[in-house]
């Protein structure tokens, strides 16, 4: 659970404010990029706050922008703050900040996709995965586009605890679409629970903490923006490969309105299908008659110890992809033909 945190009273010098900044450089959000800017800075300390205790941490910042997020960490007496920012436009005026926090702001140029953040700090900050969280933090207002393909990553690394995870259980504060928000929070059962909330409540603690709604935003989206927190947790609540866990996760949900063995029986070729499929809920004890949503971790955890099983008997099946099959077939139909 992350403290709430307090921002520190030694704070920047006077500055143009984000909209003025914004002005200045004139600077435009790229549809293309989904970027939204927020310029309300009692929302920006919000989020930090909820960050936790930032006094001496060092943070990491995905897509600062015109860098109404980073006046607030930097407001919270941070040890340092690094920012990464792909679209160049914004660097001059991330650099302002810069000037105006001298040693503490490190901008780099570049994706947060590929940015190697584990090189990024010193290796003392480094904790034992058992311990409390480490004094590293991630924090970011994340474009839409990027959003989902991120925190999937993040989450494989927190599975293999390399990427920021090498530092320990670092915790993470982001912003999403609500709709994402909803997901990646959702209990066992309700309309919103997904292939999200299952791949990020295995491996973390996730609590979505409160909601911006999209008139606070320049431009305005379509729809409100969901804060959430993530705190890896010590043990995974499934101890397997992530790969191996998403693929059934996955396959699970592909047919959300349908009962859950339609889905788990794409696991296996065709050939050997519903027998497999039965064996498989069988030995997890699962009723083949719940649907997707009313499957809990602890139903996913036998789910998915189950089919390492199958798969180390089986060394081909780990690879089978059912889409793939259905292609070949596809196609030797229309050779025939």
């Amino acid at each position: 659970m992350a403290a709430s945190g307090k921002l520190s009273t030694s704070r920047l010098p006077p500055l143009p404010t984000i909209r003025e900044i914004i002005k200045l450089f004139r600077l435009q959000a790229t549809k293309q990029l989904s970027q939204n800017f927020l310029l309300d800075l009692r929302l920006t300390d919000k989020i930090v706050r909820k960050a936790g205790n930032l006094a001496n941490a060092y943070v990491y910042e995905v897509g600062p922008g015109p860098g109404g997020i980073t006046r607030s960490i930097l407001n919270a007496d941070v040890a340092e703050l690094l920012v990464v920012e792909k679209d160049t436009r914004f660097i001059p005026g991330l650099q302002m900040l810069s000037e105006a926090a001298p040693g503490k702001l490190r901008i780099v140029h570049g994706d947060v996709l590929t940015f190697k953040v584990e090189k990024a700090f010193s290796e003392s900050l480094q904790r034992p995965w058992e311990d409390d969280p480490p004094n590293v933090h991630i924090i970011g207002n994340l474009p839409f586009s990027v959003s989902t393909p991120l925190i999937i990553k993040w989450l494989e690394n927190i599975s293999c605890r390399d990427g920021p995870f090498v530092y320990g259980r670092t915790q993470m504060t982001l912003t999403f679409q609500k709709e994402v928000a909803e997901r990646l929070a959702a209990n066992t059962g309700s309309k919103q629970r997904s292939r999200l909330s299952v791949m990020a409540q295995y491996l973390c603690n996730v609590r979505h903490i409160f909601t911006i709604p999209g008139r606070a935003f320049v431009p305005k989206p379509e729809v409100d923006v969901g804060v959430v927190h993530f705190t890896p947790l010590i043990q995974p609540r499934i101890e397997q490969p992530f790969k191996l866990v998403e693929k059934v996760v996955q396959n699970v949900f592909q047919f959300r309105r349908k009962y859950c063995h339609r889905g788990l029986g794409m696991l296996f070729p065709e050939a050997q299908r519903l027998e497999n499929t039965g064996r498989l809920l069988e030995l997890a004890d699962i009723d083949p008659t719940l649907r997707s949503r009313q499957l809990s971790i602890s139903h996913f955890k036998s789910l998915c110890d189950v089919y390492r099983k199958m798969c180390d008997e089986d060394p081909q099946l780990f690879a089978y992809n059912f889409r793939e099959e259905l292609r070949q077939r596809k196609s030797k139909k229309k050779e025939r033909g």
